[in-house]
């Protein structure tokens, strides 16, 4: 067995308790559909969104003032193409694109020979992307929707098998529970489509993370390259002087890749630097370090800018998300069934899991009411402001 062959099955390792899950709930919902004393049906999932998109996007207009594109759709991947889908959400450096592409299909498909060929054909941009494909496809099974030009994408497999397993498992009579598991499955969709809808009208902030986010990229594969191309005797030292564990001499790309992920400023920055003070520092690099390797310190700047540009982004998105779902299904009683059946847990404790952003989101809005959202999205803040919303406040009330 080659070095990319142990690579590739360590990938689809990683994975397997995920890819035994969706095997699981199919297995399991067939078996449901085999059984003749279960003879309840649920609104397909296409049924249901096309009920309920028209509410959701009355509801995020009444609350905030913006309209959900009417060009927006609506479709109902399968497994294998929501995981292809989640590959485009990777966004690339432009001449990583097709091999990421090929990269999350063979994945999906857990094809080891085509997983250990990609990256015996460019290790450079199999350690950049791997961890992303293996990051994204590993939340597949609590991915309920995703945006991505102008469609709202919903997990046709949860969202079709979760609800007769959740009634399935509670035992007959089948039907004293249906009004409560059916209440829930409607929760999740409305949870679901609000999300999905208001990334719709995100557009500028999408356009804005996705070229952050490709810039950061760059970074990355300069940096693999520069790992990845050092000599084995500077390679020694530095991983001594780091204290990194041993890695075989007949394994040279997991040597250097170990390196490579140590060295990646979202840990080697990020890991000893809070995100909210990310704006503000660089970070130490330490000296003899870079004397070993020379290169580290311009890696590092070049990082930085396009990383807090990132995490404005996305701290903008998924706080004024988060800032419209709490208010409009504050008191659903759908919602709260959701909640309580399918994540064993209450509006309390899910709003303090939402929590990214929605401090500088609520604080803005509180002070400007429901046209902060169209300024966030026209002109949102950096991450300074983000911070200190008081300086975001003065500044565009200054305008």
């Amino acid at each position: 067995m080659t070095e990319y062959d142990e690579f590739a099955e360590a990938l689809i390792d990683q994975l397997a308790v995920e890819i035994n899950e969706e095997k699981d709930n199919s297995h399991l919902a067939s078996k449901i559909d085999e059984d003749s004393d279960f003879n309840i049906n649920f609104d397909s999932l296409e049924q249901a969104s096309e009920r309920l998109f028209p509410w959701a996007k009355q509801k995020i207009q009444e609350f905030s003032g913006l309209l959900v594109p009417e060009n927006t759709t609506i479709k109902f991947p399968e497994l294998v193409d929501l995981k292809k889908l989640k590959g485009k959400r990777i966004y690339t450096t432009d001449d990583a694109r097709d091999y990421v592409d090929y990269l999350v299909e063979a994945i999906s498909n857990e094809d080891l020979g085509k997983i250990s060929s990609l990256m015996k054909q460019d290790p450079v941009k199999f350690l950049v992307y791997s961890t992303y494909a293996k990051n994204y496809i590993s939340k597949i099974s609590v991915t309920f929707g995703d945006y991505l030009d102008n469609t709202i994408y919903l997990n046709k497999l949860f969202f079709s098998i979760l609800p007769k397993i959740k009634l399935y498992n509670q035992g007959p009579p089948f039907e004293n529970n249906f009004e409560l598991i059916n209440s829930s499955y409607m929760g999740g969709i409305k949870m679901t489509l609000l999300e999905e809808s208001i990334h719709a009208i995100q557009q500028k902030l999408y356009e804005a993370n996705k070229e952050a986010v490709k810039k950061v990229n760059e970074v990355y594969e300069d940096l693999a390259k520069i790992v990845l191309e050092i000599d084995d005797s500077t390679l020694s030292t530095v991983c001594d002087y780091m204290n990194l564990e041993p890695v075989p001499d007949d394994f040279p790309i997991a040597k250097r890749a170990n390196l490579y992920f140590v060295l990646n400023p979202e840990n080697f920055i990020l890991g000893t630097l809070p995100p909210d003070q990310m704006a503000t520092k660089e970070g130490q690099i330490d000296t003899k370090l870079s004397e070993m390797i020379p290169q580290l310190s311009e890696i590092y700047h070049r990082w930085l800018k396009p990383r807090q540009d990132q995490y404005a982004a996305m701290t903008v998105i998924q706080g004024m998300a988060n800032v419209v779902i709490k208010n409009i299904l504050k008191d659903d009683s759908d919602f709260k069934n959701y909640l309580s059946v399918f994540k064993g847990t209450d509006l309390v404790s899910f709003q303090a899991q939402k929590n990214l952003g929605i401090g500088f989101a609520e604080s803005v809005f509180e002070k400007l009411g429901k046209d902060v959202f169209k300024k966030l999205i026209d002109d949102p803040p950096n991450t300074l402001e983000l911070k200190d919303p008081q300086l975001y406040l003065s500044r565009i009330q200054s305008q």
